[in-house]
Parts: structure tokens; sequence; C-alpha cells
């Protein structure tokens, strides 16, 4: 796998028991990029984002085929540990989900379950300065996560995410729960992620995926009925809103159906 991809996926299905939601999806994501993945409800965004780091294993009945690459490695063999999967590549939710514990401790909870043996301090300070919260938090880093406003215990969550040092960051409709100010800010920090992680994003807002994404994938149900859902496009964020190939992605985004 060339060295610009951070993941692969080939003919990649996902099924919940013999029912297939999500299929064949070809997908090559490049490092340090966002890829948005876009579509109607119902057709297999979040299911296809969690398969990334393995969160479907938790969902009974849940299997893949195919083939997802990380480094060459397929994520889905025997012998891959699904635990290291998610430390590499971390997840950050629709609904903000801090512990109940202090902003301090849910920075370093994640750190030492993995083992951190460097200055917890030091850690925290940089995710949080990372996640662009450290200003507004550093002389309560005490305090319950709970006191924090929506928009803050996202980047709180965020920054969880980066302490743990992933490789890549899943983002489920992460702005989907926030007013647009605090919605602003997020995509900001997006941006500035980049510099330093693969961004794979799933939203149902098209001006947040024109705006933050460099990459789109245009996600149906198939055209057969099966209710399986497909990768219909998959391009440059630019082209797959103003040029797109398939007539179902340019209905989709202009707002004539979904």
């Amino acid at each position: 796998m060339e060295n610009n991809y951070a993941i692969e996926t080939n003919t990649l299905s996902i099924y919940y028991g013999s029912f297939m939601a999500v299929k064949d999806v070809d997908m090559l994501i490049e490092r340090q990029k966002i890829t948005a993945i876009i579509g109607p409800s119902g057709c297999g965004k979040s299911t296809l984002l969690r398969a990334f780091n393995r969160m479907n294993d938790f969902v009974p009945g849940c299997h893949v085929t195919g083939e997802l690459l990380m480094q060459g490695q397929n994520l889905y063999s025997n012998d891959i540990d699904p635990v290291e999967v998610r430390r590499k590549i971390g997840m950050v939710f629709q609904k903000p989900n801090p512990f109940p514990k202090s902003i301090y401790d849910n920075i370093a909870w994640g750190a030492r379950i993995n083992g951190f043996k460097g200055k917890m301090d030091e850690l925290v300070e940089t995710s949080l300065r990372g996640a662009a919260l450290w200003d507004e938090v550093k002389d309560k880093l005490q305090e319950s996560a709970y006191a924090l406003s929506g928009g803050q215990q996202q980047r709180l969550c965020i920054a969880r995410t980066i302490a743990i040092q992933p490789e890549i960051i899943l983002m489920d409709e992460p702005a989907s729960a926030l007013d647009p100010i605090s919605t602003l800010r997020i995509e900001e920090l997006m941006q500035e992620l980049k510099k330093n992680y693969t961004i794979i994003i799933v939203t149902h807002n098209m001006q947040q995926a024109a705006r933050v994404s460099d990459y789109t994938a245009m996600m149906m149900l198939e055209k057969d009925g099966s209710r399986s859902g497909t990768v219909i496009e998959f391009s440059e964020t630019k082209k797959i809103f103003t040029n797109p190939s398939d007539k179902r992605t340019e209905d989709y985004v202009t707002g004539r159906f979904g």
C-alpha cells in the first residue's frame, strides 16, 4: 500500500447476521486529509465509519467480508487485536460523552490504561491545547467535565481521543448536537488536527462537508431493493459538489432528495 494512504478498503461488506448493511466499498483514504461520508439516512454511513476501528464488533452478529487495510495489514485478520486497532483509530461520537470524572482525569484515564509512562501533566496540557480547550479550562482541571458546555465537552472528547496518540480520528456527526458557534469551533479544530491526523467524518450537513473535507464519499442504498448501502461516488470534495459523476449525487447535494 502506498505511503500516502491511511486506510484502503477492498470490496468491504458489512453484515448484521444475514443482512448486508454495506456492500462492496472500495476506498483509498489519504493521510492527513479530511474525508467526509455523506448520504441519506439509513444508507450505512455510521456502520461503515464504525467498521474502520472495529466498533461494530460490539454488535452481536455483525461481521465483515473483504479487506480493510492499514499499513498493509488487514485489520480484520485473526491475529489483529481490536483494542490496538481502537488505539490507533480513535473515535468521537455524535453526542459529547465525557466520563463522570474531572477534566484532568478525562484526559489521563485513556493514557493510563494504555500504559503511558511519561509526564501526565504535560500530556493533559498538550491534548487540551490540541483540542483548542486549554485556555478555557486550565484553571479548573479538577472540576467535573459535566460542568462544561456542550461544545466544550465535545472538544474535551477530542482531547481525550488525541491523548492516546492515534493515527486516525473518526467523527460521527461531531457537531450535530451543537449550536452554530460551537460547530464552527469544531470545524476550525478539524483543520488544525489534520496537520497531524487523518480524519474521517460522517455528516448530514452538506455545507459542513463542503467546508471542511478534502474528499467526499457519497453513499446510497443499492438500486436492487436489497436495502444495502454502498459508496456510489468517491472523489475530491470540490468535484462531488460541483461536477459529480453520478446523477444521484447531484440530486442529493443540491437538495432534490434525501
